[in-house]
């Protein structure tokens, strides 16, 4: 952990993965977890918008960076005001939300365009407030934590889109690399990323195998989404001067825990923690749905996300993990940067 008397900020871009209730203030989204069972073990049992029954992997990385939890979402801070404690960090996740400006955007979410937008008011007010210089070298040493692409993935396979995977995957690095390379020119300089995880594994996804089982398509597209992702991210801290990164391997982490349950104290890794149906992965969590007891035993906790449990894992894995899971160097050495 980091123990200075100040952490660096922290800036949190993706989806629902790291959202901690952006999707709560915006009226008409249709992608939202503001009701109970969500936040059963958050603290007071308090439904935040978190996909999750309590914390999330945004809220465990910070807090491994000395912060007391994920920073609030921008629209929080524009609905109550715009403060200095932003520049300590925000969450601009959204829940559906993808690398295309297409996913999700017929669900009211905001994109990762538009989230990239909303940082550039707070680093707008951060030199106007602050000076130019000031405002420099506190963008320089701030983590950009960005966990995106499960959506884009998600989408392609239901649409049985007949682009071809790798003309897809290459279309969604071309548009990471904007992504990246606008951050860059607003000055970030650490990039925290997290790839996509083993998606069809998702208790979502495993009702559509009729075995139960994984579904491969969605997995080899993780894959090749990862390696594609890792060469583009060497590519750009080449062109790039100053950028550092630590790239966090989602999908050997999660398939590590799916074969190895028991060393991870994991008794259900298939079956949602919330929901109905077979593999309580027929409907999403809802007030009426069946609710598991022992919630620290299960992978998934809903139809498509981690356990506040795993998600403490996984933040735990990126923060500390060697070469196997993270690389080329850990998040808490790209924090110490």
């Amino acid at each position: 952990m980091n123990r200075s008397a100040t952490p660096p900020s922290i800036f949190i871009f993706g989806d629902s993965t790291a959202d901690v209730g952006t999707n709560s203030f915006l009226p008409k989204s249709q992608i939202r977890a503001n009701f109970l069972p969500y936040g059963i073990d958050f603290i007071h049992s308090k439904p935040t918008g978190r996909f999750s029954n309590g914390f999330n992997s945004a809220d465990f990385l910070s807090i491994l960076m000395g912060h007391k939890r994920s920073p609030q979402p921008w629209l929080f801070f524009l609905k109550t005001g715009l403060n200095t404690r932003m520049f300590r960090g925000i969450n601009f996740a959204s829940g559906a939300a993808g690398l295309l400006d297409v996913t999700g955007k017929a669900l009211n979410i905001v994109s990762m365009s538009e989230q990239i937008n909303q940082f550039q008011s707070v680093c707008d007010m951060l030199t106007y407030l602050k000076g130019r210089e000031t405002a420099k070298n506190l963008l320089a040493k701030s983590m950009i934590a960005i966990s995106i692409g499960s959506n884009d993935i998600f989408d392609y396979v239901a649409n049985r889109s007949t682009v071809d995977p790798v003309v897809f995957i290459d279309s969604l690095m071309t548009s990471y690399e904007g992504h990246i390379n606008k951050l860059y020119n607003l000055g970030a300089r650490k990039f925290g990323i997290i790839s996509v995880s083993p998606i069809g594994c998702c208790p979502s996804q495993r009702i559509y195998n009729a075995t139960g089982g994984c579904l491969e398509i969605e997995n080899t597209l993780a894959q090749i989404f990862y390696s594609s992702l890792d060469a583009l991210l060497k590519k750009l801290t080449c062109k790039l001067p100053g950028m550092k990164y630590a790239l966090g391997n989602s999908y050997e982490m999660t398939i590590n825990v799916i074969n190895n349950p028991q060393l991870f104290n994991f008794t259900s890794i298939d079956t949602a923690c919330c929901g109905e149906g077979w593999l309580n992965a027929e409907k999403n969590c809802s007030p009426l749905a069946n609710l598991c007891s022992n919630r620290n035993n299960y992978l998934f906790w809903d139809l498509y996300h981690p356990t506040q449990y795993a998600s403490q894992l996984a933040a735990t894995t990126l923060y500390n993990g060697g070469l196997q899971f993270v690389t080329p160097i850990n998040f808490a050495q790209l924090s110490a940067y």
